[in-house]
């Protein structure tokens, strides 16, 4: 048996409850595995408090894409891994439990300098910022604008953007400015006074500028630094995007990913993974909560909690 976090409504934290279901044997393809740790998302209390569409419930709903653990059980036809060995879980269905059967491509090895709540909080975050880079063609003298660089997605674009050779500009707090810099993007505040500020500091010009702050002034000063609208992109305001004539990729967005993004993401997981193990990738870690504190977990996020909140079986 298993412990999983569910809901059969859609409303606030509340919602969530802790129950015991069973753990099916993994199937030729499959693997099981035992959670040490479950990265928590934005996306999961969207999906749960019903503010990003979703299907109607009609029976207890998992939550959660992202995880690490140990492998418990190998299904047949899957090689590359064993029993004991440690991996990296991305989009999974109802990573908060306590143990998951996935299809082996959803997991990566984890290398010892890997902690399982670092990579608990990679598949969503890092996938997003990669595949959003890789989209927008972000490379060597690009100079990139981030909306909301002090998040989990804004942290991987930055670190992403500046080890492909763009200089970065992001938008944060004063009090989360010192983190931002840390990433190698130059801190701006929020507010008026941002276009004034980025063409100071970037005489050159913006050629990029990715909005996770989905605020109306985010997009309207990303429309007004950068000529080129498709290389605009809002990662929150997906539904307005088209009417903008920027990009969006997911974040609401009616048009779904193409195969190719959709194998940027995967690509990314693998690739951190090896950032991380060889010191040229960081993670901010927030507060560690048991699993069954899951409806603690989502009040911290929605607050915005300062790095990634993880929940520990």
């Amino acid at each position: 048996m298993s412990t999983a976090i569910v809901y059969t409504e859609f409303g606030g934290p509340e919602v969530l409850t802790a129950t015991e279901i069973a753990v099916p044997a993994p199937a030729a393809g499959e693997v099981a595995v035992r959670v040490e740790a479950a990265g928590v998302n934005p996306i999961d209390y969207k999906l749960r408090a019903g503010l990003r569409v979703s299907a109607p419930i009609t029976e207890p709903r998992r939550v959660g894409s992202d995880a690490a653990g140990i492998v418990t059980a190998v299904g047949d036809g899957v090689e590359g891994y064993r029993v004991g060995q440690p991996v990296v879980v991305f989009g999974a269905n109802g990573a908060y439990a306590s143990d998951i059967v996935v299809p082996a491509e959803n997991l990566v090895p984890r290398p010892p300098q890997v902690s399982a709540s670092e990579g608990a909080a990679l598949g969503i975050p890092v996938g997003t910022a990669y595949q959003t880079l890789r989209s927008l063609a972000v490379g060597a003298g690009d100079t990139v604008l981030i909306h909301g660089g002090s998040g989990a997605v804004g942290q991987a674009a930055i670190q992403y953007a500046v080890l492909f050779g763009a200089t970065v500009l992001a938008t944060t707090s004063d009090r989360r400015a010192d983190r931002v810099r840390a990433l190698g993007a130059t801190p701006l505040p929020y507010g008026e006074g941002v276009v004034t500020r980025v063409r100071e500091l970037a005489p050159q010009g913006v050629t990029v500028a990715i909005d996770l702050a989905g605020t109306d002034e985010a997009l309207a000063q990303s429309i007004e630094l950068v000529a080129d609208k498709s290389r605009i992109a809002t990662l929150v305001r997906g539904k307005d995007a088209a009417g903008l004539g920027i990009r969006a990729f997911s974040g609401g967005n009616p048009v779904p990913l193409t195969d190719q993004e959709q194998a940027w993401r995967a690509e990314a997981i693998p690739v951190t993974v090896a950032l991380l193990a060889a010191g040229r990738f960081s993670v901010e870690l927030a507060e560690q909560l048991p699993l069954t504190d899951a409806a603690a977990a989502h009040r911290l996020v929605e607050a915005g909690a300062d790095g990634k909140v993880v929940l520990v079986p």
